[in-house]
């Protein structure tokens, strides 16, 4: 009997390090990534009909950019999930705000100069619009009679 529990030590100790190389394995493929988001703040302040400087969104990656006015009277926000395909177009989805009626649904995809993205205001006359015809840039741009101002944020 001593010689059988002899000889199936060295059996279970070789399936004890079976066990514990297979959960290694196991929790290594299992471990996650936390990545640290970028961002960019972009603050504007626009008189009647003028447009922001273009704003380049980082290429081929999901961006979620959100924008809001802070102008007495016209306060409001919006935000759009967005693509940017250099040389290509910009697509995108999201919510624009609007005073009194619910928050409506915005979305396409377009290389157009001046293609209405998303409406950050509550009055819709100011947006954040396609700004280069190579769909490489953005801009906010204020249709209203007197100086808007806000904030854009992007975050990718």
């Amino acid at each position: 009997m001593t010689q059988i529990q002899k000889s199936s030590r060295p059996g279970v100790i070789l399936m004890a390090t079976v066990v514990a190389i297979i959960t290694s394995m196991v929790v290594a493929n299992a471990a996650q990534t936390f990545t640290t988001p970028n961002s960019a703040f972009v603050s504007y302040s626009l008189a009647a009909g003028a447009n922001s400087a273009p704003i380049t969104p980082v290429a081929s990656r999901s961006l979620l950019v959100i924008g809001c006015c802070t102008t007495s009277g016209n306060r409001g926000v919006g935000q759009v999930s967005l693509l940017h395909i250099p040389s290509f177009n910009i697509s995108w989805v999201g919510l624009e705000s609007y005073a009194g009626v619910p928050a409506a649904i915005t979305q396409g995809a377009s290389n157009t100069v001046g293609t209405h993205i998303v409406f950050i205001d509550g009055n819709h006359v100011v947006d954040i619009q396609v700004a280069s015809a190579g769909a490489n840039t953005i801009q906010i741009h204020n249709a209203n009679t007197i100086t808007e101002a806000g904030n854009v944020t992007l975050v990718w």
